[in-house]
């Protein structure tokens, strides 16, 4: 049997949750609090579950601070944080801290199961949700570097080039990239002058509209 500490400040989540991993018949809740704070006072008196399952957003202490405090005090303890939000960002965060698994709250009946099983075996988990988001992130990137790689390609662009090219589209004066380059202003915008030919395009504000479409430019 799993051991769980349930760690949610509404009641009413809480109660749902409690009621669909008990279902399970292969975890046990043994306990439940509020918040970090009172998640710590159990720990202090002694119960020894095999997974916390914690809310992120509590009052006093929240899930991303129970986890860096759990990942220190008590690394055998297992976290699995669960969000409203499903940004990539907090994912990165509370793995980072030491968590081994994150769901989003609208998680099925049987990711939640799978979720907590995997979790307490050594695993970790991130709901499908989440990764499929993070998938569709990474391959936008990977689109985005490629296409930017066979631009820089075809037109055929030094490295000097494609950094000019960036600090005009920062907005930087030929004065300025020049110190920023350690180049003469005069050589800033002979290279301005050699992108306009290269792309084709009449000035420097075409030239910065046609980077940014074409993903040149970060």
């Amino acid at each position: 049997m799993i051991k769980v500490i349930l760690v949610e400040d509404h009641l009413v989540v809480r109660n749902g949750i409690k009621l669909l991993l008990d279902s399970s018949g292969e975890i046990e809740i043994i306990s439940e609090a509020r918040d970090g704070s009172e998640l710590m006072s159990l720990l202090s008196d002694g119960l020894q579950p095999d997974v916390i399952l914690s809310d992120i957003n509590m009052p006093l202490m929240d899930g991303l601070e129970v986890t860096t405090y759990l990942s220190e005090k008590y690394p055998n303890i297992k976290v699995i944080l669960l969000s409203m939000l499903n940004t990539v960002d907090q994912v990165i965060d509370a793995f980072g801290r030491g968590a081994k698994g994150y769901l989003v709250k609208n998680v099925g009946y049987n990711e939640l199961i799978f979720a907590v099983k995997h979790v307490a075996s050594g695993g970790r988990y991130v709901c499908d949700e989440l990764t499929m988001l993070m998938l569709n992130i990474l391959s936008s990137t990977s689109s985005s570097a490629i296409l930017k790689k066979e631009v820089d390609m075809e037109l055929d662009l030094s490295e000097r080039e494609i950094e000019v090219l960036q600090l005009i589209s920062e907005g930087y004066t030929n004065m300025e990239i020049a110190d920023k380059l350690f180049l003469s202003k005069r050589t800033v915008e002979g290279h301005r002058q050699s992108l306009i030919t290269k792309v084709k395009v009449k000035n420097s504000a075409e030239l910065i509209k046609f980077a940014v479409q074409h993903h040149m430019v970060n």
